[in-house]
């Protein structure tokens, strides 16, 4: 078992998260806490659970900032049914909590919006630290701060290894944003330009 508290620097949005996360044989849990200033200022909190495989389980998230507060509950049951509950109040001048699970409902995992800690699943389970890919995936991505869920297209490739760890190229199929993101030992982020860098 492997038990690691980290903070990540977000410089392009203006920025930080912290997460406890817990590495056990084929499983990630994890809590954070995330600040951001864009599209408006919010703090997120998140627990985040998978079942064996890494496949997502769970994913609970509230957001909320100035006369505003939302609530997301994703779940996904082992036979791969995916729910959304969800809850707001106040006034945020962006897309509502939640979506429909019918556009992701093939997916394995989620992705948390401008969080760095969510890209170890995939990698993890295809473990992509020793090469491979490229693979791609059905994400159910969560929207920062606004909690809409969307589906993702995503695709993984093992660029090269490196000491500690290695570095494995993301693109999102949807937009053709690409970033090769560097991973320690335990697949962890260490950078990903453009969304978090550890200090």
């Amino acid at each position: 078992m492997v038990s690691r508290a980290i903070a990540w620097i977000k410089d392009v949005t203006a920025g930080a998260e912290f997460a406890d996360v817990m590495i056990q044989p084929r499983r990630l849990t994890a809590t954070g806490t995330a600040i951001g200033s864009a599209p408006v200022g919010y703090r997120l909190d998140y627990k985040l659970e998978t079942l064996s495989n890494f496949v997502t389980s769970g994913l609970l998230v509230t957001a909320r900032g100035e006369g505003w507060r939302r609530k997301l509950d994703l779940r996904r049951t082992r036979s791969g049914k995916w729910s959304i509950r969800t809850a707001e109040k106040g006034s945020l001048p962006l897309p509502g909590p939640g979506g429909d699970v019918a556009d992701f409902a093939d997916s394995l995992d989620c992705d948390l919006g401008l969080s760095p800690l969510t890209n170890s699943m995939p990698v993890l389970r295809q473990d992509l630290l020793h090469g491979g890919g490229p693979l791609d995936f059905l994400m159910a991505w969560v929207s920062v701060p606004d909690l809409s869920v969307h589906a993702s297209r995503q695709r993984y490739t093992f660029v090269r290894a490196e000491a500690g760890g290695a570095v494995v190229r993301y693109e999102s199929l949807d937009s053709g944003f690409t970033a090769d993101i560097t991973f320690d030992s335990e697949g962890l982020v260490i950078d990903y330009p453009g969304i978090g860098r550890r200090r």
